[in-house]
């Protein structure tokens, strides 16, 4: 089973139900769920970094799906992490790495190239790059 469960969670309609997939995956198991958002920049040469979203709106993110867990009894922890856009795959796999994770819990919007129409570029990404399981939350 899932003892360690890494969930990368952003502001789509879909964080809700990857929240409530990994609350019942961890209830199940008694794991221990990390949640990560990860907080993109996008990189201009003028300008330097602009973050795609304010610390507060990040911080949210994740305060909103660690209380969701622990109210609900899941030993539940959060992590911001900054990020390049585009960099997204790469940093939830190191993340999975760092926590030693299970299982990679994501929600798909859909938004990008073809593979990213049907998946997501970042959840497609994730798949195809990482060597644990990865639940994709429509």
């Amino acid at each position: 089973m899932y003892d360690r469960l890494l969930v990368a969670v952003d502001h789509s309609e879909v964080s809700p139900r990857v929240i409530a997939a990994a609350k019942d995956l961890a209830l199940l198991s008694k794991g221990k769920v990390w949640v990560l958002h990860l907080l993109e920049k996008e990189v201009y040469a003028q300008l330097g970094d602009v973050p795609s979203e304010t610390d507060q709106e990040a911080d949210q993110a994740v305060k909103d799906g660690v209380d969701a867990l622990r109210q609900a009894g899941v030993d539940a922890e959060g992590d911001i992490r900054p990020t390049t856009f585009g960099h997204a795959a790469r940093e939830i796999l190191a993340d999975a790495k760092e926590h030693d994770a299970d299982i990679i819990i994501m929600g798909s919007r859909g938004r990008n190239d073809f593979a990213g129409a049907i998946l997501g570029s970042t959840a497609h990404k994730v798949i195809h790059l990482t060597d644990r399981p990865v639940l994709v939350i429509r």
